[in-house]
């Protein structure tokens, strides 16, 4: 074998072992060192911040879920199930084909700017429907009251979030579905209303599967 193939036997032998111990140490070792710190510091996030219900893992705290009726046969989009507090929209996405266990909302944006016709139609249809599904026979939503989020979607359409004022907007109607004193669900929606992280980070905010959870065990 002349110089330049030994040469090249030993760049190829080189890049070999390289590649072999690269692989071990970026593929193997440094997932398995963060996985172990992962479990070990943080298992609730590292597993998907998981929430149970009665020992049953029933969603994520970080994934939005809808709360619909059964699709009635000729229905394209089932309808909300009012007794419960809704979501934010989920308009031009649709719900997750792949895993349906927990009625996942699709993830993307509708993509659509400020000034687009159908975007202007979407949250014209979704204010009237709101104000419309959250009136009841002594209680009349005012326009005003419609906050952004209960007409828009977020940005990935996972938002698992809403607004204070959109889960206040919403208590007369389950109060009235579910039979309980509206000052019941009114404190409901005020124990599971998170403030701002540190005093200044974010928004104030309400998990609506958590609120959801707490309603059910009201009910009973």
């Amino acid at each position: 074998m002349n110089s330049s193939a030994r040469n090249t036997a030993r760049l190829l032998g080189a890049g070999a072992r390289a590649l072999l111990v690269l692989t071990v140490l970026c593929g193997v070792l440094y997932p398995l060192a963060v996985t172990g710190v992962a479990q070990g510091l943080f298992p609730r996030q590292a597993n998907g911040s998981e929430v149970r219900e009665a020992g049953k893992v029933v969603g994520s705290s970080l994934i939005g879920q809808r709360y619909d009726l059964p699709l009635k046969k000729g229905q394209e989009t089932p309808e909300p199930d009012l007794k419960w507090f809704q979501p934010r929209p989920s308009n031009g996405l649709g719900s997750n084909t792949v895993n349906t266990q927990y009625k996942l909302i699709r993830s993307g944006a509708t993509n659509r700017a400020g000034d687009n016709e159908e975007l202007i139609q979407w949250v014209k249809d979704a204010k009237a429907a709101v104000i419309k599904d959250n009136s009841t026979p002594g209680y009349r939503v005012p326009a005003s009251a419609v906050p952004p989020d209960a007409v828009t979607s977020s940005g990935s359409g996972l938002d698992p979030d809403i607004s204070p004022a959109y889960a206040r907007l919403q208590v007369h109607r389950v109060a009235e579905r579910n039979h309980l004193p509206v000052q019941r669900v009114e404190k409901l929606v005020e124990d599971h209303t998170q403030q701002r992280v540190l005093g200044f980070v974010g928004e104030p905010r309400v998990n609506v599967l958590a609120l959801n959870i707490a309603l059910r065990e009201l009910v009973g």
